[in-house]
């Protein structure tokens, strides 16, 4: 399997930014980490490993991204407001820096895709409903999709609430954003066993607002035995991966 590890400076976060690629054609996969994880992760955790079949054919290819998570979201020391402004940046380097480079050495100006588990599924929905023109198909496995989870309340913050699709979405009445979700696809799983539980409440509240905006999306409900942990995570990405294949979608 092509890989490499690279960098490149990002004007929008002053300094330098780590990632992995995997592969050598196909749709790119945006992955994003967990909570406190690196490019790394996927890979250390065997996803990619998972995946390889999908790699090597060309189908796919994957860009494993670094967070800021440490100053956004899980700054404990800053208000609801300035973590909100952190993941802006964030969103801004992904947009101007990050999508770009991806675009320009994969040759490729269709839509990608977008995975991550846990704190990677949220970036995922996250970016995917901000950007459903850079995104077309995401797979968000065990995140939570309510700002509330990483501030508390944040009141009537602008900011907090443009990042929190559980809020945004309620009330997104824009045609164009409205149009692009319904032609675009979305896999939302999550486990029922061990440490599942909030996640499951915010799949739950998700899956409440996709049907009221008649958002199509399949939403995948595991067993109780089924945890928040890479083990089930691999099962689930190989069967998502597994399906859209034989549907022709990768």
């Amino acid at each position: 399997m092509h890989f490499e590890a690279r960098s490149h400076y990002s004007g929008h976060l002053g300094r330098e930014m780590y990632f992995n690629r995997y592969g050598h054609g196909g749709t790119p996969v945006i992955v994003f980490p967990s909570s406190g994880g690196s490019k790394d992760e996927y890979a250390d955790f065997k996803m990619v490993e998972t995946l390889s079949g999908f790699i090597e054919s060309g189908q796919i290819h994957l860009y494993t991204v670094s967070s800021i998570d440490s100053e956004s979201w899980n700054d404990t020391g800053k208000s609801a407001h300035d973590k909100a402004k952190a993941h802006n940046q964030y969103d801004k380097y992904l947009v101007h820096e990050f999508i770009p480079l991806v675009r320009h050495e994969s040759q490729w100006d269709g839509k990608m895709i977008a995975t991550g588990c846990s704190m990677g599924g949220f970036h995922s929905m996250l970016f995917a409903l901000r950007h459903p023109d850079i995104i077309g198909l995401t797979i968000s496995q065990s995140g939570v999709y309510d700002a509330r989870y990483f501030t508390g309340e944040f009141g009537s913050d602008i900011a907090t609430y443009e990042n929190s699709p559980i809020d945004f979405l309620w009330n997104m009445s824009d045609p164009w954003f409205l149009d692009q979700y319904r032609q675009n696809q979305f896999i939302v799983s999550v486990g029922q066993g061990d440490w599942e539980g909030p996640h499951v409440t915010a799949t739950r509240k998700l899956d409440e607002v996709f049907n009221a905006k008649g958002i199509p999306g399949w939403f995948d409900y595991w067993g109780h035995d089924v945890a928040h942990d890479w083990h089930d995570w691999r099962q689930q990405i190989y069967y998502f991966f597994s399906t859209l294949e034989d549907l022709g979608i990768v």
